[in-house]
C-alpha cells in the first residue's frame, strides 16, 4: 500500500478512535449512564469485563482530554506502518494491558481502573523498541520522535497513590515491549 494511502487510512483510523471515546464520554456525562461498573476491577470475576472496556472509559472530560491529543499522534504512527501490523499490535497492546491491571492493579475500596493511558504506554514503548529492532531508518526516526515527544510519561510507571493507575501505565508498557519483542 502507498504511503500516502496508509497514512490517510492511519489518520481515519486514529481519528474514529477518539471520536468514539467522545461519543462515549458525552453518552456517559449526559445520561444516566454508570459505565465505570464497566471499568478494571482487579482480581474479581465482575471485573474481567473492564479488559475490553477500560480504554474507552474516562473519569471526565478531563481525564479523557488529556489521553486524546498522544493517543491520536500514536495510533496514527502506529497504523501508518504495516510492517508494525497494526491491528494486531493495538490488539494485544489492549488485551494484554488490561489482563495485567486486572492482575497487579490495586484493589483498594471500589477501585475501577479506567482510562486510555494503558494504551497510550503500551504503543509507547511498543514504537520504541520496534524502532530498534525492526533495523530500518523509517522505525528508527519514529521511535526517537516518540522518545523526544512522550519519553517523559515513563515518570507514571513509578507508584503512587491516588487515582493515576500507574498499574496500567506498567501494564501497557510491559504489553507494549512484549508485543515489539515477539513481532520484531
Amino acid at each position: 500500500m502507498p504511503v500516502k494511502v496508509q497514512t490517510r487510512k492511519a489518520l481515519l483510523v486514529s481519528t474514529n478512535f477518539i471520536g468514539l471515546l467522545v461519543l462515549i464520554e458525552v453518552a456517559a456525562s449526559f445520561g444516566p449512564l454508570d459505565l465505570n461498573r464497566l471499568g478494571i476491577r482487579p482480581r474479581s470475576i465482575e471485573g474481567l469485563v473492564g479488559i475490553f472496556f477500560a480504554p474507552l472509559l474516562h473519569a471526565d472530560i478531563r481525564h479523557l482530554a488529556a489521553n486524546a491529543l498522544p493517543l491520536w499522534i500514536l495510533v496514527t504512527l502506529l497504523f501508518a506502518h504495516q510492517k508494525y501490523r497494526p491491528t494486531r499490535t493495538f490488539s494485544w497492546i489492549w488485551i494484554g494491558s488490561g489482563a495485567g491491571t486486572w492482575l497487579i492493579g490495586r484493589n483498594v475500596g471500589n477501585a475501577v481502573h479506567i482510562g486510555a493511558s494503558a494504551l497510550i504506554f503500551g504503543i509507547t514503548t511498543y514504537l520504541l523498541l520496534s524502532g530498534i529492532l525492526m533495523r530500518s531508518w523509517r522505525s528508527f526516526f519514529i521511535a526517537l520522535a516518540v522518545f523526544i515527544c512522550f519519553g517523559g510519561i515513563f515518570y507514571g510507571l513509578i507508584p503512587q497513590n491516588g487515582m493515576v493507575s500507574w498499574e496500567g501505565h506498567l501494564s501497557g508498557a510491559l504489553a507494549g515491549l512484549y508485543i515489539a519483542w515477539r513481532t520484531h
